[in-house]
């Protein structure tokens, strides 16, 4: 075998495993969970949805009022009645400062992380300050891309196998769709971020002009100054989209030397 498909393969690979472990797997474990601890079903949860939980929300961001004996353990978090996310690794911040949230109550601000299945973080208090504004609450947005995302990333998955196993031309352009999720999550996010500023409702207790909310980096809103970066889920995009063009690059150069031999 031509050493560049043995490349390919490898690079694939790692696309692969980083995309099952920060997205894939925990989407599919705590599929549904949400909406069982909606109605109350708490018995439905299945233990593994719980272990998975627990052990994806190490270190991640927990409201302040949350206990602290219910980090990290789900079980404890509905007991509490405490904000919930989901499972998956978050791929965008976005954190809100005023005057009427001290750093020293809020260090962080009002901080909401995105992921493709949903979100996390102060959820319901960045809700109450879009409905200041007269903007949507953020379920508004992103409905489609959230109930297809575990589905497209299974397919994805399959495909992405199918291109390390065959070491056929046409499945090169597979390894597209992954190289460009970076990119595709900033379209996505981007578009929705304008039209939830440009949608803005008359209830809204204070009145602002449309806006397009700042996707990257500082910005100012009324009085709220919001940060908008990268997260932890991002970074591993990238890392798939890097891994998944060195695997397009290093096919095209074994069939390319291959055909010529």
């Amino acid at each position: 075998m031509h050493p560049s498909f043995i490349k390919a393969k490898i690079f694939a690979s790692l696309a692969l495993i980083i995309m099952t472990i920060s997205f894939t797997f925990p989407m599919i474990a705590f599929h549904g969970t949400l909406n069982k601890i909606h109605d109350e079903k708490i018995d439905e949860i299945s233990p593994m949805a719980i272990k998975i939980w627990n052990l994806y929300n190490q270190g991640k961001y927990k409201s302040t009022t949350t206990p602290k004996e219910a980090h990290n353990d789900l079980l404890k978090m509905i007991d509490t009645s405490s904000e919930i996310g989901v499972a998956s690794l978050p791929i965008w911040s976005c954190s809100l400062e005023a005057p009427n949230y001290p750093k020293k109550a809020f260090p962080e601000g009002i901080p909401v992380y995105f992921h493709f299945d949903g979100f996390s973080g102060e959820v319901h208090e960045m809700n109450t300050i879009n409905h200041y504004v007269g903007m949507d609450p953020m379920w508004r947005g992103g409905q489609f891309e959230r109930e297809i995302g575990i589905y497209a990333l299974l397919g994805l998955s399959l495909l992405m196998i199918f291109f390390i196993i065959y070491d056929k031309k046409i499945l090169t352009k597979i390894m597209i769709i992954p190289a460009a999720l970076p990119l595709l999550f900033i379209a996505d996010y981007s578009y929705w971020l304008y039209w939830f500023g440009h949608n803005l409702h008359d209830w809204g207790a204070f009145k602002i002009k449309p806006f397009m909310p700042t996707v990257f980096g500082d910005g100012k809103i009324a009085q709220f100054t919001t940060h908008s970066y990268p997260s932890i889920g991002f970074y591993l995009l990238l890392a798939i989209g890097i891994f998944s063009l060195l695997a397009i690059l290093a096919k095209n150069k074994a069939i390319r030397e291959t055909d010529n031999n």
